[in-house]
């Protein structure tokens, strides 16, 4: 099967805000379980909520039209990049769709800015992706009980000397 291509996503359109909900759901619950805590937000929000975000989309489109994945960012501070999320289909797990996905933004999107992202600390297959792509893990946070979150952060390169 060959691989996803990545194209921006308008969630305007009904059928493309449908996918994404539908598939955040999925991969939210599967987070869920593997940090052992239920109230991730996104898994409470409506697609009136999804679509109210002030986020820009990339997803990851197979070959027949269906959406794999989708990645979901906005500026941050000093002209930093915060990825809202990250998430695949689990009908797509473990097929690249999230390093494809994080491979893109960070070359073709975002090559001379920080990028930064958290997640849960036990979602070990985020963590090792986050750590496999160059990001450093931060400090680790509890912003409720019950839930460990870890950050990372993507640096900007350097600007080479000529």
């Amino acid at each position: 099967m060959p691989s996803p291509l990545v194209r921006p996503l308008d969630l305007t359109d009904d059928a493309t805000a449908g996918a994404v909900h539908r598939i955040g759901r999925a991969a939210y619950a599967v987070e869920a379980e593997l940090i052992g805590f239920d109230g991730i937000p996104a898994l409470g929000e409506s697609l009136a909520q999804l679509r109210a975000r002030p986020l820009h989309w990339l997803g990851a489109v197979s070959g027949d039209g269906a959406l794999a994945g989708f990645l979901a960012w906005e500026a941050a501070p000093a002209g930093a990049v915060s990825l809202d999320r990250l998430c695949v289909d689990p009908a797509w797990f473990r097929r690249g769709v999230a390093s494809l996905l994080l491979r893109h933004a960070l070359t073709e999107l975002f090559a001379d800015r920080t990028v930064e992202v958290t997640t849960g600390a036990d979602n070990t297959p985020a963590v090792t992706l986050y750590e496999r792509l160059g990001f450093v893990r931060g400090a680790d946070f509890s912003p409720v009980p019950g839930l460990t979150m870890a950050s990372f952060t993507r640096p900007a390169p350097s600007p080479s000397r000529s």
